[in-house]
């Protein structure tokens, strides 16, 4: 991370203390991406162990998140921090609650994918754009992680940018399992199950963009979490 930005202070103990919360939010955000990888690959490819695998994670995942909360809590009553470090400890707190919920949308498609495979274990179809649509999600968390670490708001809108893409996709592949379903009823409890997974797809990288807009909020002080991409693009410039 770019400790250019971060305030330096009398108390070397304090410097490490928000280090300490950093470096544990990037830890839970690692867990987090590899959770969606493996969910995605345990859809993918039917393997029921990689989905098992993903939900035991997701306990780490609720851990960090309650230490990461407790610590900040702590230097909040303990220095009072002021300014950046101020709204650094508020952001963080702001993002792991936004990586637990990320969290918690991969375990969703581990379970889903345990259904999928356990319903019909001879019958393992193939839905390439929800691939390409889980590729993009994973991209912008990524994106927005790497924003985190870096604290460099150059990349905050292309990151945003991508939720576009991901909504089209998102309803186009809503509507080709509207077909499925239509065209042969005894499809409805699985091609429901795959809206499930497109769902938290989709949530993923709502919540990705959550997480842009507080690291701006962090950085620039300001609340831009209601602004349609435009107005974010033009506030970018300013």
């Amino acid at each position: 991370m770019d400790n250019s930005k971060i305030g330096h202070h009398i108390s070397g103990q304090f410097n490490k203390e928000l280090e300490d919360v950093r470096n544990k939010v990037l830890t839970m955000g690692g867990l987090v991406e590899q959770q969606i990888e493996l969910a995605v690959t345990a859809f993918a490819t039917g393997d029921m162990e990689i989905a098992e695998l993903v939900i035991k994670q997701d306990n780490q995942v609720d851990a960090l998140e309650m230490v990461i909360d407790q610590e900040c809590m702590q230097i909040l009553a303990l220095r009072q921090p002021a300014a950046f470090d101020l709204r650094l400890l508020i952001t963080v707190i702001k993002v792991v609650n936004e990586l637990e919920r990320v969290g918690d949308m991969a375990e969703r498609i581990a379970e889903m994918a345990i259904q999928l495979t356990g319903a019909d274990s001879n019958k393992h179809d193939k839905y390439y754009e929800l691939e390409h649509m889980a590729e993009l999600v994973q991209e912008m968390l990524h994106g927005a992680l790497d924003v985190f670490a870096r604290m460099n708001m150059e990349d905050v809108t292309t990151i945003t940018g991508l939720d576009e893409n991901v909504d089209r996709e998102y309803g186009s592949i809503i509507r080709q399992l509207i077909t499925k379903m239509m065209e042969d009823s005894r499809n409805i409890t699985r091609m429901l199950n795959v809206l499930w997974i497109a769902r938290s797809l989709e949530r993923i990288g709502d919540h990705a963009c959550n997480i842009c807009e507080h690291l701006v909020y962090m950085v620039k002080g300001e609340d831009v979490r209601h602004l349609t991409q435009k107005e974010l693009e033009k506030k970018m410039k300013e």
